[in-house]
């Protein structure tokens, strides 16, 4: 459960890096020899974090914080946060870069779907903040659409491409904003991608870079798509033996490493999984094993892991439909 005090302590985590602008990781695709790394002045809203995609999903769990705790002690520091970063003229300048040569598929698709869940969370909370944010996320719901409808195949990988996470968070947005065009796209790509999948390969799972469970995140995004009718007997044939295999906790020997440090952030989504699939046994045990690693470790993993872990304990509070 995410506690008030758990929260705040989070919230502080995200405070603190979303204005840390080093180490950064720059992904940029260079027009001319006279262009700087000025990644302020191209991001001033997300700036932060070590990459793009991470600022992003802090700011997220702000908002999500604030929304569960808005009298809490940290709410007002983490209003004036959103207030500082999330002004129309950062957010102006944000869309200008996406608009731009470098733009074109920059976090395609993995920071476009933050960026649209973070917009989802503004619109269910009723902040001020979605205004500011509605000209870059109907940018990139419009984007979003002709991906998915134009993508052959989806990615199944358990990193950032993963195809199935990002239709889960941006079909949050389109049923959030009433965005009926993304939702069709995302419902009919899901169908043709995945509907007629069978025995999920589960003993395969993990890799060492995952941080998301490709079976548990299509099972996941199809139950979101279909209907019980439907989902039902999808799920009997997709993992025929279930998904308890997914819920033994992943063996990780450094959490400082970079990518073993994903592990415990696989921690956290499959645990978001099973809640979503109705297993919150399964999904306590997990949070149980990747909590002790999300704050205070090395940066590798501080600078995302705890929006993650947010994800996975409000869950259950704040189901999305």
């Amino acid at each position: 459960m995410l506690t008030e005090d758990l929260a705040s302590k989070l919230a502080r985590v995200a405070l603190a890096n979303i204005v840390r602008e080093y180490p950064r990781h720059i992904q940029h695709l260079m027009s001319s020899a006279g262009e700087g790394p000025a990644e302020r002045s191209r991001h001033p809203a997300f700036y932060g974090s070590y990459d793009w995609h991470s600022a992003v999903h802090m700011h997220w769990l702000l908002m999500r914080v604030l929304r569960l705790y808005p009298v809490a002690r940290i709410a007002p520091a983490i209003a004036d946060a959103l207030d500082a970063h999330l002004t129309p003229e950062a957010i102006g300048r944000e869309l200008e870069y996406f608009r731009g040569p470098a733009g074109r598929t920059f976090e395609r698709p993995y920071g476009w779907a933050w960026l649209l869940e973070l917009q989802a969370e503004a619109l269910a909370a009723k902040s001020r903040w979605s205004r500011a944010l509605a000209p870059l996320a109907t940018e990139l719901a419009q984007r979003f659409a002709e991906y998915v409808q134009m993508s052959p195949y989806p990615v199944r990988a358990g990193a950032h491409g993963n195809t199935a996470f990002a239709c889960t968070l941006a079909l949050d947005y389109a049923r959030a904003s009433a965005d009926a065009a993304l939702e069709f796209e995302i419902r009919k790509s899901s169908r043709r991608w995945y509907g007629t999948d069978r025995d999920a390969p589960i003993a395969y799972e993990p890799s060492l870079d995952d941080f998301l469970s490709p079976s548990l995140m299509e099972a996941a995004l199809m139950a979101k798509v279909l209907d019980a009718g439907e989902f039902n007997p999808w799920l009997l044939r997709f993992a025929p033996e279930g998904f308890g295999a997914l819920a033994e906790p992943p063996t990780v020997l450094d959490h400082a490493d970079p990518k073993q440090s994903h592990l415990d952030g696989l921690c956290l989504t499959r645990a978001w999984c099973f809640q979503r699939l109705g297993d919150s046994t399964a999904a306590e045990r997990l949070v149980a094993a990747a909590l002790p690693h999300v704050v205070g470790g090395d940066y590798a993993g501080e600078h995302w892991l705890a929006s993650f872990a947010v994800l996975a304990l409000s869950a259950a509070a704040l189901r999305t439909p």
